[in-house]
């Protein structure tokens, strides 16, 4: 749902990413602009679908005067730059008129039948239809800028849009740009500072300083009927859908397309309204529905509305094509003719346990599933295709995802789909997606509030929309009751005396800026459900002053406040070890330098202390002794090889030595790198590419090489390797892990139904871990399920626990 909303990174997430866990770009704030801004960015000009032949940018002055552009320019800088990248220049001359508009053309693409209304000035900027940063500058000289924190420094910027997943941006970047949208401001030329707000996803509309084209907030032309003619043309929706998910008339100017208005999205930046068909066609293939598409404008039709719309029939890519996700097919810049008004809405088609099938997607080997016919009959994503913006409704529905902050719930429509005791659905492998998910939003304003294994009484009535963020969505007009299915936090049995208790809790960027409610609900989790363990390995503490950067690395009042709020709730008084990395290269929010982290009980426990461990120290196993049977860390704590390619701008493992009532326990703490990057499971490309895997494989054989050097030298070593690692327990790093049984993933000794740590799009499954070398005989294991299945949550991870006997 284009414009709803700004998510980090990854935008495209797939199943399984987490959102704590993503790199945050630095948020640039100059001051809002009362007169010039950088009005529309179009990227797409003369790419694959395209009317306009060339890319531009255009300026608006909210101003009274006029504003003069003489020795300014605009810029652009790549969405994603590195040390070496340069920023673009286009010199500007001549003014802004007041309340008027400013037209810069920039390169010209292969394709496109339209040229640009006579620019303003002229530039050879060949810019990405998807992802990037345009600032106004007073200046002619290339700006050095290549973070949005250094940007927001610069006085010599006017303004800056960052859009897609551009690094350097205001607050949040703009989204909804691709080969056929443009980011463009409302005609209020509104400028917040937040790029997300402010801009949204439009039909291109470039305007010049004469006045010519059409200006911001407003519509590509189309054929405009005459005022008399109330004869339907000659294409119906189903024509326009096709039986594929690109449509046949992509590009083409459609006229008077007949349907009733089903339900209408009249705030937001994505605004608009659905049609469908009264009269299908036989072929279940073809959707009877689309999506007319406003942009900031109201539209001006009602529920029960008989119209006919001529548009530019567009495949809108929610995140940009780039993103691998699906295309959903619009009409844009429309005229609408209203016939009549309070006509009867189609029926709703009914989902039930029956409706959607079993396979989730259809396999392209390598290719993108685009141009494949659809079998709604095979696949549950070709189904929801051939439904795309029609009415549906769902009964009684189990919710297997907690409602979230944008209102969003996701239900099964298969109660029965891989069920978990606790009322979700669990994810057990890479072929079995769980086609039965489906996720409500409400178009009406009704929200609810919903916990995994609660249950949506009653009918749930909408339109069904894509969106990036999870796929297929039901915009509902109506939406189910919640009805409590009871859902409690578990609490974990507490280890015997002689038993050793080790946990690893993902505390979500923990820092001394977070309310004190966060410390306490956190601190409660580890005295309460955890039963105060022996050891917890901490992933996600952040330095003293969060996500600020200026250079602090330091943790030591993070973990003080931290502490003192376990104490308070009656909790141990717990010693911790840590080492401090450098600054900005482990990645996670910048200028949180999150990091591992160990507390530990020292009456119950002690930590063997051997110094010199630092940021860029390599610990080693070290034998001595008669005939070196006595092995031990050159370095506690330490770092498993941080030089490593496999670390890079990613959290090192922290190693440490324990000592339980005279034996050695070796634990490693871990926090692999984040899954942002890989290809969404409701996409285009199926498979799905994991291109963040290849990280997280290296990162697994590191560990895997430290722990098998540690077991070459005394295959006694009890050893526990744990924290968020970030994959599934069925995925390559996890049996890279795991392979020749030097290590014991515990997420796999429970049963299929149980092995999940995290949900997300309603899907439950496992990214974090705790691994066992073979001496540790007959561990006790618990997934303790206290945040990822409620809408109220202290973390988005449940934590895990061990007792070593």
């Amino acid at each position: 749902m284009r414009g709803r909303r700004a998510r980090i990174i990854a935008i495209t997430l797939p199943v399984g990413i987490v959102g704590s866990l993503v790199a945050l770009p630095f948020t640039a704030q100059a001051t809002p602009s009362p007169d010039a801004v950088v009005a529309e960015v179009y990227g797409g000009g003369g790419n694959s679908g395209a009317t306009f032949t060339h890319d531009f940018i255009e300026l608006g002055n909210a101003g009274g005067g006029s504003f003069d552009l003489t020795g300014w320019s605009v810029q652009y800088l790549s969405g994603s730059p590195t040390a070496t990248t340069k920023w673009s220049v286009t010199p500007l001359d001549g003014a802004i008129p007041a309340g008027g508009s400013y037209l810069v053309q920039e390169a010209k693409g292969a394709g496109g039948d339209t040229p640009l209304p006579t620019p303003d000035a002229t530039g050879t900027i060949a810019m990405s239809a998807s992802s990037g940063t345009v600032a106004l500058v007073h200046s002619t000289t290339a700006l050095t800028c290549l973070t949005a924190e250094d940007c927001a420094a610069d006085s010599g910027i006017k303004d800056l849009v960052g859009f897609g997943t551009a690094a350097v941006k205001e607050t949040s970047p703009a989204t909804g740009a691709d080969n056929t949208h443009a980011v463009t401001r409302n005609a209020a030329l509104t400028d917040t500072d937040n790029n997300s707000a402010d801009l949204s996803g439009a039909a291109p509309t470039p305007r010049n300083s004469a006045g010519t084209g059409e200006g911001p907030g407003g519509g590509e032309p189309s054929p405009t009927p005459s005022p008399t003619d109330t004869t339907p043309g000659e294409l119906r929706v189903h024509d326009i859908q096709g039986a594929t998910r690109i449509s046949p008339y992509v590009g083409e100017s459609v006229t008077n397309v007949p349907g009733v208005v089903t339900a209408v999205r009249s705030t937001g930046t994505s605004r608009g309204f659905w049609i469908q068909d009264t009269k299908p066609d036989k072929n279940p293939a073809t959707s009877e529905a689309v999506f007319v598409f406003t942009g900031s404008t109201t539209p001006q039709v009602k529920v029960g509305d008989s119209v006919l719309v001529s548009a530019k029939v567009v495949e809108y890519y929610p995140g940009g094509q780039s993103s691998g996700s699906q295309s959903v097919t619009e009409l844009s810049g429309p005229t609408t003719t209203v016939l009549s008004s309070g006509n009867e809405l189609p029926a709703p088609e009914v989902v039930n346990a029956k409706t959607l099938p079993e396979t989730y997607a259809p396999k392209a080997k390598g290719l993108t599933i685009e141009p494949l016919a659809l079998k709604p009959d095979k696949f549950a994503l070709d189904w929801f295709e051939s439904r795309e913006g029609m009415l549906l409704q769902i009964g009684d529905s189990r919710v297997v995802g907690a409602s979230n902050s944008y209102g969003e719930t996701w239900v099964t429509t298969k109660p029965k789909q891989n069920a978990t005791p606790r009322g979700g659905t669990v994810y057990t492998g890479y072929s079995d997606v769980n086609s039965g998910r489906l996720k409500l939003i409400s178009l009406t304003g009704d929200t609810v509030t919903a916990d995994v294994g609660d249950t949506l009484t009653g009918p749930s009535t909408g339109v069904l929309d894509y969106s990036n963020y999870g796929g297929y969505t039901l915009q509902t007009t109506t939406l189910g009751k919640v009805k409590s299915g009871g859902l409690k936090p578990e609490v974990a049995k507490k280890g015997k005396d002689d038993e050793l208790s080790v946990a690893t809790y993902n505390v979500e960027n923990l820092a001394p800026g977070n309310a004190q409610a966060k410390f306490d609900r956190l601190a409660d989790g580890i005295v309460t459900n955890l039963a105060a363990p022996d050891v917890v390995s901490l992933e996600e503490i952040q330095d003293n002053n969060g996500s600020k950067d200026d250079g602090t690395v330091a943790a030591d009042q993070t973990l003080a406040k931290f502490t003192a709020a376990i104490k308070a709730k009656g909790g141990p008084s717990y010693e911790w070890r840590s080492i401090d990395p450098q600054d900005k290269a482990d990645g996670g929010e910048p200028g949180g330098n999150i990091r591992n982290v160990f507390l530990f009980n020292p009456k119950r426990v002690s930590f063997v202390d051997r110094p010199g461990g630092d940021a860029t120290t390599a610990v080693e196993v070290v034998t001595s002794g008669k005939k070196g049977r006595t092995v031990s860390l050159s370095v506690s704590p330490g770092r498993i090889n941080p030089a490593s390619d496999a670390w890079k701008n990613s959290r090192k493992p922290l190693v440490g030595e324990f000592d339980f009532r005279g034996q050695r326990i070796f634990v490693v703490g871990n926090h692999f790198n984040s899954k942002g990057g890989d290809q969404p499971t409701h996409g285009v490309n199926q498979p799905p590419v994991l291109g963040s895997e290849t990280q997280r494989l290296a990162q697994a054989k590191e560990v895997r090489g430290f722990v098998s050097d540690l077991l070459a030298k005394d295959k006694k070593a009890k050893i526990v390797v744990l924290g968020d690692l970030n994959d599934y327990q069925f995925s390559t790093p996890l049996t890279t892990l795991t392979k020749g049984k030097v290590l014991t993933d515990l997420i796999s000794t429970l049963p299929k139904n149980e092995r999940y740590s995290y949900v997300y799009d309603g899907n439950s499954q496992t990214l974090d871990h705790i691994l066992v070398s073979p001496a540790i005989k007959k561990p006790g294991y618990d997934v303790v399920h206290i945040n990822a299945e409620f809408a109220d949550q202290a973390s988005d991870h449940d934590p895990q626990v061990v007792r070593v006997k």
